[in-house]
């Protein structure tokens, strides 16, 4: 009773608009994953309203950090489901592939760079609290890299979001939102299994490599 009570206790003083709208938000995301998961495109539509919700949800928490994910999650959605319905020459559409090098200075310098411009942003409005600032700028820039990866179909996006997932689930919980810290649990399991799936494509696809 005492985990129920500090998991869900905090709601108790939350309008009802916005316990309906985080629901919402984390059922779009789950719908997402799971299609992420089995290689479907729809995971573009449902994350976009995932991140749409959340975007609002998150400003009106003030989490700077967490709504600036969001905002670029949005983004990089409308950015993913033009790529994987892009019409490739030999396999009619963008396949899964691994990293290359020349991509992982890219994520790298995402990563390098996201991390100022959000330190920066709470900088700016003074936001720094305490550790918990620090490693919303850390899980901002892991996400940041892991979303362009997905956007390119590389199945090292299910580790390095992974990570960020990881980390989310105890900062969720130190800020009082335990709906959503019970989905990055959900979404670290997914992650797991979306690169075992992702892993045997692979296997029977050699020249997607």
């Amino acid at each position: 009773m005492e985990v129920l009570e500090f998991i869900f206790g905090q709601y108790r003083e939350y309008s009802v608009p916005h316990i309906v709208l985080e629901s919402l938000a984390i059922i779009a995301s789950v719908v997402s994953v799971l299609y992420s998961k089995n290689n479907n495109v729809l995971v573009f539509p449902y994350g976009i309203i995932s991140t749409g919700v959340f975007v609002y949800l998150l400003n009106e928490w003030n989490l700077v950090g967490d709504m600036i994910i969001n905002m670029y999650y949005f983004i990089m959605s409308i950015y993913g489901w033009y790529i994987w319905t892009r019409s490739d020459e030999n396999r009619g559409v963008t396949p899964i592939s691994r990293t290359t090098s020349k991509e992982w200075m890219k994520s790298s310098a995402i990563f390098i760079s996201s991390g100022i411009f959000v330190y920066f942003i709470y900088w700016k409005f003074d936001r720094f609290e305490n550790w918990v600032s620090y490693l919303d700028i850390l899980t901002t820039s892991i996400a940041f890299a892991g979303m362009w990866l997905m956007a390119l179909r590389k199945i090292e996006y299910w580790l390095v979001l992974l990570v960020a997932n990881i980390i989310s689930v105890p900062l969720y919980l130190y800020k009082g939102y335990g709906l959503t810290a019970l989905l990055f649990i959900f979404l670290s399991i997914i992650a797991c299994l979306g690169y075992q799936e992702w892993k045997k494509y692979l296997d029977k696809e050699p020249l997607a490599a």
